[in-house]
C-alpha cells in the first residue's frame, strides 16, 4: 500500500513543462503522495513529455518505452503519460502502448489527480513544489499560442493563447518571494502578446512593473516574439535596476522569402529596425535569439544571408536548430523537406562557429570589469555563477575562484572579471 502512494515523475522538455510538473507535484503531495528519485522505487511513474521537435519526441518515446517495460514486468503498478507529445498523439500512443494506464494533455491536471485517486485543491492553485534550485524559479504568464508559424505544432499541443490573470500571477510571485526566490524568470510561448487576449494592447509592461515593485533582486524576460513586441518594456528595463538587461527573442531567420513561408509576420527590414530600436533604447541590453537552418527550400544564398545578418548584428547569445519536419504543421503538409540532413548539420556547425567567435569577442569586452553575479553552485572553493546577462541552463557561466571567501548558492557576489572564453567568464571576488 505504501508503494502505491509513491510517484516517480520525469519532466522532459522546456521550462513551461517544468512549471506544469511543479504544480502537479504540489497538488499530489497534498493528496498524500510521496515523490521518489527513481522509477524502481515508485509504485507510479508519470512522464511529462515534450513534442516540439524530432529529437525531443524521440527522447520522450524512449523514456515511455522504458517505463512501459517496467509496467509490463510488474516493477511499477501504474504508468501515466502527460504533456505535449501526449496531447498531440494520444490516439496513436494508446494503440501502440497498451502498458500505459492513461494519457493526459497539457492542461489535464485535475483529471490526472482524479485518476491517481487524489483531489485538486483550489486553495493551492498558486503553489508549486520547485524542481529548480531554491534561488530561482519560472513564472509562466500565459498558456498556449495563437501564432501560426509553419514549422510549429505548439498551438495544437497547448491550445490558443491565454494570458493568466495578473492577480493570480502576483499571488504566485508573492509566494515565490516568500520562499526566497532571488531570480524570477518570466516565460510563455510568447510574452509579447501578454494581455492582448484580454484587451486591445499588450499589458506586459504593467505586469513587469508590478513584479519589479515586489523587489525581486532579478527579473528576467524570455521568449518574446518579434512581431508586436511592446518596446515600452525595454524602456522599463533600462529604468529599473532589478529587471535584467536581457531579452530572449527568437528571430528564426532573416531571408524575406523564408520568413514569409514560416509565417512569422515580420520582414527582414522590420526585424533589423526592431533590434536597432531595442539597442538604442537600452544600450546595455544583451539579446539572445535562436535560428532555424535547413528550412524547406533554403538555398545556400539564403543561408549566407543569415550568416551575414548574424555577423553584422552580433547577438550576445545565440542558439541554432536544424529544421525538423514535424507532422501536423503547415510546413509538413505543404513543403518538401528537401535540404539533406548532413547539409542541415553543416549549416548549424558553420553558424555556431561564427557565433563562437562573436561570443568570445563580447566576453573579452568584459575583462577587467566588476560585475554582480548570482551563485548557482559551489564546489571545492569554486563558485559557478551567472551575470544578469545570462539565463539559467542555457547561457554563459562565470567561474569564480573564491579563495578565502565563503559563498553559497543564491548569494550575489561582486566579482572582477580576469579572463574569458567564448562561453565562460573567469573571475575572482572584488577586493
Amino acid at each position: 500500500m505504501q508503494q502505491e502512494r509513491t510517484i516517480f515523475l520525469l519532466s522532459l522538455g522546456c521550462s513551461k513543462n517544468t512549471v506544469d510538473s511543479e504544480r502537479l507535484i504540489r497538488q499530489a503531495e497534498e493528496s498524500g503522495f510521496r515523490f521518489v528519485e527513481s522509477a524502481e522505487e515508485a509504485g507510479i511513474v508519470i512522464i511529462n513529455t515534450c513534442g516540439f521537435i524530432a529529437d525531443a519526441k524521440e527522447e520522450s518515446i524512449q523514456e515511455v518505452l522504458a517505463a512501459a517495460e517496467l509496467r509490463k514486468e510488474g516493477v511499477i503498478g501504474a504508468l501515466y503519460v502527460m504533456g505535449c507529445l501526449s496531447a498531440l498523439y494520444a490516439s496513436e500512443l494508446r494503440a501502440e502502448l497498451p502498458e500505459v494506464d492513461a494519457f493526459f494533455g497539457t492542461s489535464d491536471l485535475e483529471e490526472l489527480l482524479a485518476e491517481l485517486g487524489g483531489h485538486y485543491s483550489p486553495a493551492l492553485r498558486h503553489h508549486r513544489t520547485l524542481l529548480t534550485p531554491p534561488h530561482y524559479a519560472w513564472l509562466k504568464i500565459a498558456e498556449g499560442c495563437s501564432r501560426t508559424c509553419s514549422f510549429c505544432a505548439i498551438p495544437k499541443m497547448r491550445g490558443p493563447y491565454k494570458s493568466l490573470p495578473p492577480a493570480d500571477l502576483y499571488e504566485e510571485a508573492k509566494i515565490l518571494k516568500e520562499r526566497g526566490i532571488r531570480e524570477l524568470n518570466l516565460i510563455a510561448q510568447d510574452i509579447s502578446l501578454y494581455g492582448t487576449d484580454r484587451g486591445q494592447h499588450s499589458s506586459l509592461k504593467e505586469l513587469i512593473a508590478t513584479l519589479s515593485d515586489m523587489e525581486f533582486p532579478w527579473i528576467r524576460l524570455l521568449y518574446a516574439y518579434p512581431q508586436g513586441f511592446p518596446l515600452e518594456v525595454v524602456d522599463l528595463m533600462r529604468e529599473r535596476e532589478n529587471i535584467c538587461n536581457y531579452l530572449d527573442m527568437p528571430v528564426q531567420h532573416i531571408s524575406d522569402r523564408i520568413l514569409r513561408s514560416m509565417n512569422r509576420g515580420i520582414t527582414k527590414t522590420e526585424t533589423i529596425r526592431l533590434i536597432e530600436e531595442i539597442r538604442h533604447r537600452n544600450p546595455d541590453i544583451r539579446l539572445r535569439t535562436t535560428m532555424i537552418v535547413g528550412y524547406p527550400g533554403e538555398t545556400r544564398q539564403e543561408f549566407e544571408e543569415l550568416l551575414d545578418f548574424v555577423r553584422e548584428t552580433r547577438f550576445e547569445r545565440l542558439g541554432c536548430f536544424p529544421y525538423s519536419h514535424e507532422e501536423r504543421t503547415t510546413a509538413y503538409a505543404s513543403l518538401e523537406d528537401d535540404v539533406p540532413p548532413e547539409e542541415k548539420e553543416e549549416r548549424v556547425r558553420e553558424l555556431m562557429e561564427l557565433q563562437e567567435w562573436i561570443s568570445a569577442a563580447h566576453n573579452r569586452e568584459l575583462e577587467g570589469r566588476t560585475l554582480q553575479v548570482l551563485v548557482d553552485e559551489v564546489d571545492d572553493g569554486i563558485a559557478y555563477a551567472r551575470t544578469q546577462y545570462d539565463a539559467p541552463e542555457v547561457d554563459n557561466e562565470c567561474i569564480v575562484t573564491l579563495g578565502d571567501l565563503q559563498a553559497a548558492p543564491g548569494e550575489f557576489l561582486k566579482v572582477h572579471i580576469t579572463d574569458s572564453t567564448a562561453y565562460e567568464l573567469l573571475a575572482e571576488p572584488e577586493a
